[in-house]
């Protein structure tokens, strides 16, 4: 499905409105849009018995393109019938709604201390796709205590009944606590790694901190790899 015409993305990309990042909505028929749709699979394969699927993508450090992975993972679910949600749970840097071009006045903090109904505060960046998206608002002065509250726990109670796919932006593992309260509850977690940046001892730090706490790793997304000229893909 191309939402943007040559034109409109070019404008779009120029105006600052979109990520150029955002290659499933830009480049829907080109390689990268295909290695995400390749993604939805695994997904759609590996979670066919739940009824709903809260899955956190994370990376080992910053940098490594997890957001760009949750953005347009979010889209291609979408865009294959998924009544989707990408939850953004980054409550230190947030960038989902900078890939999406949406305002972030409110978001999920405004929710969790009712300022906001969770039906208020969804935004639909391609309402004929049907992509939903809870930005993250202000900043909280303590996002480990957030993410570890009941009202978090009921937040996302509330969107599993609501949703097929619920993608949340997380932290990286490494630096923060964070991500361990959310992927604590969730039904898997998506470990993102930059295939020229992430070290092996990362990688395997990230893992450790992610199956303490009982998560269920259903898989890796090596991003930035380099591709020989005469590869077949």
């Amino acid at each position: 499905m191309a939402l943007y015409s040559r034109a409109e993305t070019q404008r779009a990309v120029e105006s600052g409105s979109i990520s150029e990042s955002l290659v499933a909505v830009l480049e829907p028929f080109g390689d990268v849009a295909e290695a995400y749709r390749y993604v939805r699979a695994n997904l759609l394969y590996n979670l066919a018995e739940a009824s709903s699927r809260v899955i956190v993508v994370t990376s080992p450090g910053p940098a490594e393109g997890k957001s760009n992975v949750c953005a347009n993972l979010g889209v291609v679910l979408a865009q294959a019938g998924e009544n989707t949600l990408v939850l953004d749970c980054n409550l230190r840097r947030p960038s989902i709604h900078k890939i999406f071009g949406l305002r972030n006045t409110h978001g999920i903090f405004d929710v969790l201390f009712a300022e906001y109904k969770l039906e208020e505060s969804y935004q639909e960046p391609y309402p004929t796709l049907g992509l939903k998206v809870l930005t993250v608002g202000p900043l909280p002065p303590n996002p480990a205590e957030v993410l570890s509250s009941q009202r978090f726990s009921e937040l996302l109670a509330g969107v599993r009944e609501q949703f097929d796919y619920v993608l949340v932006d997380s932290s990286p593992t490494n630096l923060v606590s964070d991500v361990t309260a959310v992927a604590a509850q969730a039904d898997g977690v998506l470990l993102v790694l930059d295939a020229q940046k992430t070290r092996k001892g990362d990688a395997r730090g990230a893992v450790r901190s992610l199956t303490a706490v009982g998560a269920n790793i259903i898989g890796t997304v090596m991003n930035n790899v380099k591709r020989r000229q005469d590869s077949y893909h």
